[in-house]
């Protein structure tokens, strides 16, 4: 995977000099993995996606052409927007000023350094991961749009899940019916860059079977039959789980033979502190075999 990724970066910046777009699906197919895995690779390695990091490139390259005397407009079509005013509001979010000041005084400018992903020797600590075999099954509750935070607790999940009466948490518990168990926290449509900002659904709710009767009220998530990985975390909440997504792309899938694909992730409570400052969870990730 280490491999791939620096593929990746070194085709990021073949396009930027050859000014075209970048297809990470045909080079992660070609690589022997898929564009979906890259991209969650990446964003996990990189703490940053790469989309991200393909704007902060391409606006390191532009600033040596906006110190340079050529026509602003032509400049910003060069590198894929069709105004100055369009690549001005990029170029400002990189560098932190406008391409008009950097013109005339030469800065200050935020460069983004050309990444490279290298092997580090870790892993002293296990991991306790399990793989299971499950079939088709729902996911039922109540679903939110909500933006995406890579660290620290989501306030906008949190007004949803205290928006809900106690009633209704103890009603999901018992139309709970098959694994996960127990009440979870589920997010699915999750950007494919998994962009911090970037919109998912959140849904608040329990596993049952597919031939359940869902009350008319709760939304349905669909999940087909599939492999999963589940990484059980102990410890500070949300901390340990977040340190745990991290470690599965630092760690767990470089040393084994498979790799994410499309789906929801799901969190299971297993038990957790009354206040929940601490918490024992399980973490579950679709896969297949890479």
């Amino acid at each position: 995977m280490i491999g791939i990724l620096n593929r990746l970066v070194d085709e990021i910046e073949q396009c930027l000099h050859d000014h075209d777009d970048l297809d990470v699906d045909g080079l992660a197919q070609s690589s022997g993995t898929t564009g979906y895995h890259a991209r969650r690779m990446f964003s996990s390695l990189a703490g940053m996606s790469v989309s991200e990091y393909v704007r902060r490139r391409r606006m390191t390259v532009a600033a040596a052409d906006v110190i340079g005397g050529e026509d602003l407009l032509t400049i910003a079509v060069r590198y894929g927007y069709g105004s100055t005013e369009a690549f001005g509001r990029a170029f400002r979010a990189v560098h932190g000023t406008s391409h008009g000041d950097v013109r005339r005084d030469g800065g200050p400018l935020r460069s983004q350094p050309l990444l490279r992903f290298r092997l580090t020797v870790e892993g002293s600590a296990p991991m306790d991961a399990r793989i299971t075999a499950r079939p088709a099954f729902r996911l039922i509750g109540h679903a939110a749009r909500v933006p995406l935070i890579h660290e620290g607790v989501n306030p906008h999940i949190q007004r949803h899940i205290a928006a809900l009466p106690v009633s209704e948490h103890d009603r999901l518990k018992q139309l709970s019916s098959t694994e996960p168990a127990g009440l979870l926290q589920v997010s699915a449509d999750v950007d494919p860059d998994y962009a911090e900002g970037s919109e998912l659904t959140y849904l608040h709710g329990v596993a049952v079977e597919v031939a359940t009767d869902v009350p008319g009220d709760l939304d349905v998530i669909e999940v087909g039959a599939g492999e999963w990985v589940v990484f059980r975390t102990s410890g500070p909440h949300p901390a340990a789980l977040q340190e745990a997504y991290a470690a599965s792309a630092t760690e767990w899938f470089p040393a084994n033979p498979w790799r994410l694909c499309p789906g929801p992730s799901i969190v299971s409570v297993l038990d957790r502190a009354p206040d929940f400052s601490t918490a024992t969870c399980e973490l579950w990730f679709p896969i297949e075999r890479a």
